[in-house]
């Protein structure tokens, strides 16, 4: 069976979703303690304000997928697509080699009567100058469940997510 744009947009969607983030920061927000997010896939976006982060880089943390989902968060995406993240992503950082690693982010996403889920380990983020903003390098998702129209995997080249700490 051949996918449709759609379901790979959704597929792309659902993951990036849980990664990117702006680089735009509110004022008055203690730095690394939140993590604002949006990302723009196929003519969709998804977006979330104030996720709590649970350190301040360069320390360890790990990202509240509570705070990012709805009830308590308050991601929402376009093109009748629902999100939502699976676990709470943890972050390690180098700043000498100027990088981060994510170890694990595990998402669902939905469209219509479509649920597809999907999991990424070990993403390695290059970070931008001296800010906290930080750019992915590819990867690759494997579906971990969901409909037989969800793509088995799919990639993200280097630069289509970006995640930023204040």
């Amino acid at each position: 069976m051949k996918y449709t744009p759609t379901l790979t947009g959704l597929a792309t969607l659902v993951m990036a979703v849980g990664i990117a983030v702006p680089a735009s920061a509110r004022d008055g927000a203690a730095a690394g303690a939140e993590v604002d997010g949006v990302i723009v896939v196929s003519g969709n976006t998804c977006t979330w304000t104030g996720a709590d982060a649970g350190a301040t880089p360069p320390s360890a943390l790990t990202v509240d997928r509570s705070t990012i989902n709805k009830p308590g968060g308050n991601l929402a995406c376009g093109g009748g697509i629902t999100a939502s993240l699976n676990n709470d992503p943890a972050f390690t950082f180098d700043d000498a080699a100027g990088t981060a690693t994510t170890d694990v982010i595990d998402l669902t996403g939905k469209q219509s009567f479509v649920s597809c889920r999907y999991k990424v380990t070990n993403i390695v983020w290059n970070r931008d100058g001296a800010t906290r903003k930080y750019v992915n390098t590819p990867f690759t998702a494997t579906k971990v469940s969901g409909s037989f129209l969800c793509p088995g995997s799919f990639s993200a080249a280097a630069g289509e997510a970006s995640v930023v700490f204040r």
